[in-house]
């Protein structure tokens, strides 16, 4: 899995005026938990927009300024209800020997027949539980489609996952193929010109 770094410093003073102070001067109060010691830290919002503004998923090395270096994942985030600024942001230490739960999304590979005779791909999942040691999660988990009819579903179970597993029921429907209303339509107008005809004879 792909990692970012971000370069922090760590917090001192945690009250609610030096945290006003931090986000007027565009920076962004965080703290990490997991490891022996819960360590507060800020960055500037620019540091996380490769980490938040995207559909990808990575690992963390929270660089700090006295030489610490932590391994981490994003955990949870708050949003300034109007601004949408990011207000807050948790991070979980990750380890080499303990598994982790993330959230990876959903690639499609292969060209289903079944959105090529007309049918609409409809994804139930795009993004789906897993849990593994870090550095045997994907970047991407790859749905195969190509044999997706329509009608067809792909449930999770038909999925890779050597190194980890999925946190979901095994009847977890991944993506679907559809009838698309102008293929219903057209298989309808078919069926009423052969009667047509039919009666005409």
């Amino acid at each position: 899995m792909k990692s970012l770094t971000i370069n922090a410093s760590q917090r001192e003073s945690l009250g609610k005026k030096a945290t006003k102070a931090l986000r007027n001067a565009g920076n962004v109060p965080c703290v990490v938990y997991g490891g022996d010691t819960v360590t507060h830290f800020t960055a500037h919002e620019n540091m996380f927009s490769k980490l938040v503004y995207t559909p990808d998923v990575h690992t963390v090395v929270i660089a700090l300024d006295n030489g610490t270096n932590i391994n981490a994942i994003l955990q949870d985030i708050q949003f300034h209800p109007t601004t949408d600024k990011i207000l807050h942001i948790d991070f979980v230490q990750i380890f080499d020997d303990k598994a982790i739960t993330m959230e990876i999304p959903v690639r499609t590979t292969g060209k289903s027949p079944g959105v090529a005779n007309g049918g609409n791909l409809k994804f139930n999942a795009r993004r789906l539980k897993v849990k593994g040691l870090a550095t045997n999660l994907p970047d991407e988990i790859k749905a195969d489609i190509s044999e997706l009819k329509i009608g067809n579903k792909l449930y999770v179970t038909q999925l890779d996952s050597e190194g980890f597993e999925f946190l979901h029921a095994d009847n977890t429907v991944v993506c679907q193929v559809k009838n698309s209303r102008n293929a219903i339509n057209d298989a309808e107008e078919g069926e009423e010109e052969a009667a047509t005809e039919a009666a005409a004879e």
